[in-house]
């Protein structure tokens, strides 16, 4: 999921399950040639938690964490387009802004790299989180529908407010609202949920070009609405975008809520809740077959990383030149150019998973590994800050930049906000259990306040 949930059965010793206890991390030191002085040692102290708490750091697969944090940097490359332009800029480049020398060069690599991409990656992991957590807690003999429901409608609480009231872009209500679905799936075999997988993700694809076949026999005025309201929007249309976000939270409100409804609604049913929905029954499957683990051999994960690039890069590249050939006409470029990004990014994600997983295989990059494992970690938090910070950089109740900052600069400050969460998230868990996101939501998902902060201290020997 956003964060790795439950832990697996611990060993029996002295009469406890350790898979039932939480630990407290006590710097001391004992050397046994000197008595009364202090010396650094961490020793473990068991002390008993209930049996429906949450996993220690200790049973957390660290190559889903891994995964985990390189997917939410990388959902940034595409969604700082969409906090800092209007939103047609980030389905249509033409749509607004400079598109020369440079600032096409940022935009075309992260179409090709980062478009659909690490949503995939995001959406598959979910899947293979609501897995993870259910199959290890029922191992333990312990109850997981209450836990999973209450779960999820805490997600979709907290993504009707991100979306409402923040950014009208949230996917956490989406995630939501499939996870009370697929749920119901998480016993079935990894073929059958390949399968089934497989043929909901085709159905958004099938709705888009039954529209694109239809689109000619629409009315001139149904076109013309599309055109200008997610493809290639008028000078006022525009003007009134950048005033909206430029302005305060109440000006913001005018434009965002009805945005963040119509993407709630009506894109939910229509892509969304396909497209993720299916890619997590594959999450759940690809997790069983041990693919996010690093469990399947080096040739494996070779194979798929040539396979992903190799097909799916010549997708995508194939889709901007038609969408170029046609002149970027919404009759032609709207849903049917969509298509080659969205089959090709699937393709492309399998690369990135191939070569993270390659990374976890080797020995070296510690550092690199334990770095995006911690982001990995407070996956949440990140997501959701970065909304907060780039929201601050570029809305009107922060500095307002909205649509002052062309491409190129909006990878710099995506570089500068990646910088800040590389840096900070290890700190912070070098002195907390979880992200702050992360604790409120295990809190109020096990209706009791989780302990926050890891407990250090000093003890000398008798």
């Amino acid at each position: 999921m956003l964060e790795n949930a439950m832990g697996s059965g611990g060993r029996r010793r002295s009469g406890c399950n350790f898979a039932e206890l939480g630990s407290q991390e006590i710097l001391g030191s004992w050397n046994p040639g000197t008595e009364g002085k202090l010396f650094p040692v961490i020793v473990r102290l068991c002390t008993w938690h209930p049996i429906n708490g949450p996993i220690e750091r200790s049973e957390r697969i660290v190559s889903i964490d891994v995964l985990r944090g390189f997917a939410v940097l990388g959902i940034l490359i595409m969604n700082i387009q969409s906090y800092s332009m209007i939103g047609a800029a980030y389905l249509n480049p033409h749509a607004y802004g400079d598109l020369g020398g440079a600032n096409y060069g940022v935009w075309f690599l992260s179409y090709l790299l980062a478009d659909s991409k690490f949503m995939t990656i995001f959406s598959l992991l979910f899947g293979a989180g609501v897995v993870l957590m259910a199959s290890r807690r029922e191992a333990a003999g312990r109850s997981t529908a209450g836990i999973h429901y209450r779960r999820m409608s805490w997600l979709i609480v907290f993504g009707l407010l991100q979306g409402c009231f923040l950014w009208y872009g949230d996917i956490l209500y989406a995630y939501g609202i499939c996870g009370l679905v697929i749920y119901l799936l998480r016993r079935r075999s990894p073929r059958f949920l390949l399968i089934c997988g497989s043929l909901v993700v085709a159905v958004a694809s099938l709705l888009t070009m039954f529209w694109q076949v239809t689109m000619p026999y629409w009315p001139a005025e149904a076109v013309q609405q599309v055109e200008t309201e997610w493809w290639m929007p008028p000078p006022e249309m525009v003007q009134a975008e950048l005033d909206a976000y430029r302005g305060g939270w109440s000006e913001q409100q005018a434009k965002r809520f009805p945005t963040a409804v119509f993407m709630q609604t009506n894109h939910f049913l229509t892509e969304t809740l396909w497209r993720a929905g299916g890619l997590m029954l594959i999450g759940m499957a690809l997790f069983k077959l041990g693919v996010f683990g690093a469990e399947r051999t080096r040739r494996f994960y070779l194979r798929m990383t040539s396979l992903g690039f190799g097909l799916g890069l010549p997708i995508v590249i194939f889709g901007v030149l038609y969408r170029n050939d046609c002149g970027w006409d919404v009759r032609s470029a709207f849903f049917g150019g969509s298509q080659f990004n969205y089959w090709g990014s699937l393709m492309v994600a399998a690369g990135w998973i191939g070569a993270v997983m390659l990374v976890c295989q080797r020995s070296g990059w510690d550092r690199v590994k334990r770095t995006l494992a911690a982001v990995g970690r407070m996956a949440l938090s990140c997501y959701l800050l970065q909304t907060i910070i780039c929201t601050t950089i570029f809305y009107g109740h922060g500095l307002g930049l909205y649509g002052s900052v062309n491409r190129v600069g909006q990878a710099s400050i995506m570089l500068a906000v990646w910088a800040f969460l590389l840096a900070a998230c290890p700190l912070w868990l070098r002195y907390f259990r979880f992200g702050p996101f992360e604790w409120l939501w295990r809190s109020l998902t096990y209706m009791k306040l989780q302990p926050m902060r890891i407990d250090r201290v000093w003890i000398s020997p008798a």
